[in-house]
C-alpha cells in the first residue's frame, strides 16, 4: 500500500511550490518572534526613586539626601521604595540646618513613596511598569504579566491541536493570526494593567496556536527532506529573525504603546498570504475531502512544470489507511508500563527545566551590564548558530550525548558567573551568551528526540504532555528573573544547576539515533539503568530478527 509521500513523489522535492511554501510560512513566524518576547521591553523596570515633589520647599542639600540608601550586591544604592519624611527634612530646611554637619540624616524616619515615583529616562521613556506603578508594594504585577502570557500559551498549545484537526491547517492558522494581531492592536489603548494583562492572554493563546499551526502545515505539505530542514531551521531561524528585529525596534521607539502598535503592524501583512498558502492536502484526505486535496495536488505540479498521473490518489488505499490510523490510545498510555512512565517523567523534567532556562535568559537581558537593546540583540543573534549545531548534532551525532552536552555547556558557563570579578562585565555577558546557546541547542534538539523515543501510537500524545511542561517551565521562567532583584546571581545559580542536572537525567534516556520508529509500547528503547524483564526484550529481538525464534527453538 502506497503513503502520501509516495503518492505525491512525482512533484519533486524542491520545486517552486515547495519554496513558496517553506518561506511563506517561514516568513508568517517572524511576528511571532515580537511578541513571544516583547515583554522584555514592554514591561522593563528602569532604575526608580520616591519623588520629591517641589512642594517639599527643601534646599537642594536636603534635596540631595531626601532618599536613604541600602546594601544591594554589596553596593550602597538609594532606595527604591522609602524616602525620609519630607516634613521633618523641610523643618530642618527652613531652620537652615544642613545634612550631616548639623543632622545626622540616618536617625530621620522613613515612609513610603507618597507622591509616586521618580523614573529614569535612560533607556525607556515609558513602560506598563512606569504608566501604572507596577513597582514596589506592587513589583509583583510585573513578573505576573509575563507569566500570564504563557499561561495564554500554555491554553493555546492544547487546544491549538484540537482546533487544527477540526477546521483544518489554514484556517487555524489565519484565525490565530487575526487574534494575535487584533488583540495586540487592542492592548495599545489599554486603560489599566487588568485591561493589559487579560488582552496579554488572549494573544499568548493566538501566539502559540498560530506557531503550532504553521509548523503542522508546512510539516504536511512539504516532502520528507524538506521537511526536516523546515522544522528544525525555517520557522527556528525566522523565529530568530523576529526576535533580532525586537530590540531594532525599541531602541528607535523608546515608549511602550508605539512600540507595540508597531510590533503589531506586521501581522497585518500576512493577510494576502490567504490566498498564497494552500490547505494541507493530508487533513483533506483525513476528512474525506478526496477531490480538493487531489486540485491542490495538481496546481502544484503545474507550478512545479511535472505532469501529474491520471489517478493520484488511490481511495481503496487512502479508505485502509485511515481504518488503520484511527485506533484509539489515551493519556493513560504514557504511563501503562514502568519503561514509558520513566521515559514520560524524564520528557515532562526536561522540557520543563530547559524551558526555565530559556525564557529566564531571554527575559532576564534588561537586568545584565551595559546597554539592555545590545543584550536582547545579542541573546536573539547567539540562537542562529545554536539551531545550525543543534542541526548538525541531529544529522551527525547520537541524541543522547547531544542533547545532554549542549545542558551540560549551558548550565555550567551559568554557575560560572558568579565567579566572575564585577569589574569584568564583558565576560559575564559572555558567559550569559554561551549559556543561551547550549539551552537554545538543546531546546531545538529536544523536538526531534522525544518525537523518536515515542511510539507511534501515542507519539503524538507523548509530545504534545511534554510542550505542556514547557510552557509550564515558561510560566515559571519570569519569578526566576524576579529573584535577581535580591540577589543579581540567584536565577543564574539556580538555572545553571537545574540545567546540569537534567542534562545528568538526559543520559539516563535511551539512544534513538539510527534506531527505526518505535510502533508500539512494547518496541519502545528501555531506559538506562533499570531492570526489566528479559520477555520484552526478547520479543522485541524477535520482530528485528525472526531466525531469533528458530535458533532459541534449536
Amino acid at each position: 500500500m502506497r503513503d502520501y509521500d509516495e503518492a505525491t513523489a512525482f512533484l519533486g522535492e524542491w520545486g517552486p511550490f515547495q519554496l513558496t511554501v517553506f518561506f511563506l510560512l517561514s516568513a508568517s513566524i517572524v511576528p511571532n518572534g515580537f511578541t513571544g518576547l516583547s515583554a522584555v521591553f514592554l514591561a522593563a523596570t528602569p532604575q526608580h526613586h520616591c519623588l520629591v515633589p517641589d512642594s517639599a520647599n527643601l534646599s537642594s542639600a536636603w534635596r540631595n539626601v531626601s532618599i536613604p540608601l541600602e546594601m544591594q550586591d554589596g553596593l550602597e544604592v538609594e532606595s527604591k521604595c522609602r524616602r525620609y519624611r519630607l516634613d521633618i527634612l523641610s523643618n530642618y530646611s527652613a531652620l537652615g540646618l544642613l545634612p550631616g554637619r548639623d543632622v545626622d540624616v540616618r536617625g530621620i524616619e522613613h515612609e513610603k513613596c507618597l507622591d509616586g515615583w521618580d523614573y529614569s529616562k535612560e533607556h525607556y521613556l515609558t513602560t506598563i511598569i512606569t504608566e501604572w506603578d507596577l513597582v514596589c508594594e506592587n513589583d509583583w504585577k510585573g513578573p505576573l504579566t509575563t507569566s500570564l502570557f504563557f499561561v495564554g500559551v500554555l491554553i493555546g498549545s492544547f487546544v491549538s491541536g484540537q482546533m487544527s484537526d477540526r477546521f483544518g491547517r489554514k484556517k487555524v492558522l489565519f484565525a490565530t493570526m487575526a487574534v494575535q494581531t487584533g488583540f495586540s492592536l487592542i492592548q495599545v489603548f489599554s486603560v489599566n494593567w487588568e485591561m493589559f494583562t487579560v488582552l496579554f492572554v488572549i494573544v499568548g493563546m493566538g501566539q502559540i496556536s498560530n506557531y503550532v499551526a504553521a509548523f503542522i502545515l508546512g510539516a504536511e505539505i512539504l516532502g520528507k527532506s524538506v521537511r526536516i530542514l523546515f522544522s528544525t531551521l525555517g520557522v527556528c531561524i525566522f523565529y530568530a529573525i523576529g526576535y533580532m528585529l525586537l530590540p531594532l525596534f525599541a531602541y528607535f521607539i523608546r515608549g511602550w504603546r508605539i512600540l507595540l502598535l508597531t510590533l503589531t503592524i506586521p501581522g497585518i501583512f500576512c493577510i494576502p498570504l490567504w490566498w498564497v498558502i494552500p490547505e494541507s492536502p493530508r487533513w483533506l484526505i483525513s476528512q474525506g475531502r478526496l477531490q480538493e486535496a487531489e486540485d491542490i495536488i495538481r496546481r502544484a505540479a503545474k507550478k512545479n512544470g511535472v505532469t501529474p498521473p491520471s489517478t493520484i490518489f488511490n481511495i481503496s488505499e487512502l479508505q485502509e489507511l485511515k481504518v488503520l490510523s484511527h485506533k484509539t490510545h489515551t493519556f493513560l498510555d504514557l504511563l501503562r508500563t514502568k519503561n514509558i512512565r520513566t521515559i514520560t517523567f524524564l520528557s515532562i523534567l526536561l522540557w520543563m527545566i530547559i524551558s526555565v532556562g530559556y525564557f529566564g535568559l531571554s527575559l532576564n537581558t534588561p537586568n545584565l551590564h551595559g546597554d539592555p537593546y545590545l543584550n536582547c540583540f545579542l541573546s536573539a543573534i547567539i540562537e542562529v548558530p545554536a539551531y545550525i549545531i543543534a542541526w548538525l548534532l541531529l544529522r551527525n551525532f547520537p541524541r543522547r550525548y547531544s542533547t545532554a552536552s549542549t545542558l551540560f555547556l549551558g548550565g555550567v558557563v551559568l554557575l560560572f558567573i558568579q565567579l566572575v570579578p564585577s569589574d569584568l562585565n564583558i565576560l559575564s555577558i559572555m558567559l550569559v551568551m554561551l549559556g543561551k546557546f547550549g539551552i537554545t541547542s538543546a531546546f531545538s534538539m529536544v523536538y526531534v528526540y522525544t518525537a523518536e523515543l515515542y511510539p507511534t501510537v501515542v507519539r503524538n500524545m507523548g509530545v504534545g504532555a511534554s510542550s505542556m511542561a514547557s510552557r509550564l517551565g515558561s510560566i515559571l521562567s519570569p519569578y526566576f528573573v524576579y529573584l535577581g532583584a535580591y540577589d543579581r546571581y540567584l536565577p543564574f545559580i539556580l538555572m545553571g544547576s537545574l540545567t546540569v542536572l537534567v542534562g545528568i537525567f538526559t543520559l539516563f534516556l535511551p539512544e534513538s539515533y539510527g534506531m527505526p520508529l518505535p510502533d508500539t509500547i512494547e518496541e519502545m528503547q528501555r531506559v538506562k539503568g533499570f531492570k526489566y524483564k528479559a520477555g520484552f526484550r526478547l520479543s522485541r529481538e524477535i520482530k528485528k530478527n525472526p531466525k531469533i525464534l528458530s535458533n532459541t527453538a534449536l
